[in-house]
């Protein structure tokens, strides 16, 4: 099944399960801390893989698992991203901000999840297990310490999402603030003149901020949603 849900400015989005592929017009310059391609990298194209729990049983190097079938579907040049989430069940979201786009793309599953310094005891993670990945792109090119800060702005967003959204896992006091297994890429132009700061002050900041909390919110109302439906959640 293909689905295209919509046609955002800076990536086009292509979802064929098992893959959902967000493909850039122009190089990227990206920082992540995913699989197959932690750090900083310059890439075209991010690429979510779906996997059940048949594809990874028995699977003793995940990375080089997830390696080879980046590679099979000739995706090996992309920053890849694992999820259990249906991909096509994946939100869009983008904001404007004095002349500075950003854009958010986002799968979310919270059967995974814990709370920021604490740990759920692990026998309690289900194998088919929930994440939250996240592509965050801004319009502006940005140094690699901007890059970081406006990693740790899109972290926040996700965070300050999950924290109005109040979602408690089964047994669990507090609300969930992520996943164990989430990753979040963020991504600027490789040309042109790099801005040096992109955090809460800057248009860049205010821009992905929006854009992520926005995305994360329809996400996880999409997946309890569904959850209920299913009859997993009261």
């Amino acid at each position: 099944m293909q689905v295209f849900k919509s046609h955002p400015v800076m990536f086009d989005i292509a979802c064929i399960r098992p893959w959902l592929i967000a493909s850039f017009a122009r190089p990227q310059r990206v920082v992540s801390w995913s699989l197959n391609r932690p750090g900083f990298a310059s890439v075209s194209r991010v690429a979510w893989l779906e996997v059940g729990n048949a594809e990874l049983a028995g699977v003793e190097d995940p990375a080089a698992w997830f390696r080879q079938r980046l590679a099979s579907a000739s995706l090996e040049d992309s920053v890849g991203l694992i999820t259990a989430r249906n991909v096509s069940c994946y939100e869009f979201a983008a904001a404007d901000v004095e002349g500075v786009r950003a854009e958010c793309l986002i799968t979310l599953g919270l059967n995974n999840g814990e709370t920021v310094g604490s740990r759920v005891n692990p026998a309690a993670h289900t194998f088919n297990a929930g994440t939250i990945n996240i592509l965050a792109a801004v319009s502006v090119p940005l140094t690699d310490a901007a890059l970081l800060e406006l990693s740790s702005i899109a972290t926040q967003a996700r965070t300050a999402a999950l924290l109005s959204f109040g979602y408690r896992r089964p047994g669990m006091t507090d609300v969930v603030t992520g996943t164990g297994t989430d990753c979040i890429v963020v991504a600027s132009p490789s040309e042109g003149s790099a801005l040096l700061h992109a955090g809460m002050h800057t248009a860049a900041g205010e821009a992905v901020g929006k854009a992520v909390r926005e995305a994360t919110l329809a996400a996880a109302d999409a997946w309890l949603a569904a959850r209920r439906l299913a009859g997993l959640e009261p």
